[in-house]
Parts: C-alpha cells; structure tokens; sequence
C-alpha cells in the first residue's frame, strides 16, 4: 500500500529525516516507534505532503505520490490524524463529517456516513453536539470518523490515545484494529504506549534522529532482547 524510499525531509530548510525507507503492507498496521523528536511524525507529514521533501520517493498502490499536494492525497484515499486540531470545535458533529464528504455526491456520502457511525457509534448519540464539547477520546473517533466518510483506505494516525483515560484509550486501539481486520484498512501508527500499540501491529520501525534503526516484525520487537534500547533510540 504504501512504500517510502531514501527520504529526506524536513520543514524548509531544516533536515529531520535521512535516507528513510519504510514498507506500510495492505491491510495491515505498521507501527513508527521512538523517543519524542526521532521523526515519527514529520514521516507521516512528509507522507501527506505537509513536510518538506527534500529527496526520495513516496509510493502509495504503486503510484508515485511524492510530489502530489495533500488535498489531492485526501481524494486518494489518504488520511492523516494529527494529535491536536483535528477537528473543527465550533461545528457540530454532524457537520464535521458533512464537511469531510463535501466533494462526495449524496450516494456516497450517506454510505461513508454509514460506515463512519457503524465504526463509531456513539457519535451517532452526538451529532448535534458541538465538537469541543466532546470529551478528548470522542473527539479522536470523530477525527477518525471524519477519515471514514470518504472512506479512506490508508490511515495516518499520530497519537490517537494521547491524553486520553486507559478505557477510552483502550476501545480507541480496538477500533484501530476492528478498522484493520473489519474494514481493510492500511493503518501506520504513532503511538507513545509502544507496548500496546505493538500488540496490535503487524510491523514496526523504530526511528532515533531522523533514521532508522530498526525494521522487523511488531512481535518480534516485543520480544527483542533490546526492546528498551530500541525504544529510547539507542544504538
């Protein structure tokens, strides 16, 4: 689904990333690991083209991407999740999701709209809700929700359970995987709890400095005898 090549990147002239290769298969969730400042989500940014690429190649189902602007990605099928400001707190829920769809005809709106509360639904109960009324965990399903009314088939999501309480960060890694196992989603995964998001991948890469140090299975690195080395992004 999603292949990135020798990427460099960064923002402007500052240089984050070197010589990246990540391999994100269909239907299946990668896992990006690492202490804060390693690259995690400057690669997702860089992915959706809110980063800059200075170098490299970025491949989704075999088409080159890497240049293509970020509203065009979202019309592929892409979807990023920032942590933060990821949705528009003034409107209700019902009109974030309208405003996702806003390029879809009826037909198809109402079936992502299907989708999006059968994923979610208890945003069903709150859609006339002001989106900053919500509480932190509902307003991270209404960003992923927002993915799903276009139906989006590769989801990056930065950090979807910061901040949030073990119960809702738990049914949050839940329908993460129910996205993955039900839906056939392509999901790549940022996540500070690296134990619990390993649980649920597929594959992982850890990042230190803006590199690479290790690729390999996601239960593999559980086991790794240097699992918390890895982690700390150290050699």
């Amino acid at each position: 689904m999603l292949l990135v090549e020798n990427l460099n990147a960064g923002y402007g002239d500052l240089h984050v990333l070197f010589n990246v290769d990540v391999k994100a298969p269909d239907r299946e969730i990668t896992a990006l690991i690492g202490p804060n400042g390693s690259g995690k989500s400057t690669l997702l940014k860089a992915v959706f083209g809110l980063a800059t690429i200075h170098s490299g190649r970025v491949t989704v189902e075999g088409r080159d991407v890497t240049r293509i602007p970020a509203h065009q990605k979202a019309r592929m099928g892409m979807a990023y999740l920032p942590q933060v400001e990821n949705v528009f707190t003034n409107l209700t829920v019902e009109e974030n999701l309208r405003i996702a769809g806003y390029a879809l005809d009826e037909v198809n709106y109402q079936e992502g709209l299907k989708l999006a509360y059968e994923v979610f639904p208890e945003l069903k109960a709150f859609k006339r809700r002001r989106a900053g009324t919500l509480s932190g965990g509902e307003r991270q399903f209404l960003a992923i929700a927002t993915a799903l009314v276009r139906k989006a088939k590769l989801l990056l999501l930065d950090e979807p359970t910061a901040q949030l309480a073990p119960k809702l960060a738990e049914a949050m890694f839940t329908r993460i995987t129910m996205l993955r196992d039900n839906y056939d989603a392509t999901i790549v995964l940022v996540e500070q709890d690296v134990r619990r998001a390993l649980k649920i991948s597929d594959e992982a890469y850890a990042l230190s400095g803006g590199k690479v140090i290790y690729q390999g299975g996601a239960q593999e690195l559980l086991k790794h005898e240097k699992f918390e080395r890895i982690c700390m992004g150290l050699p």
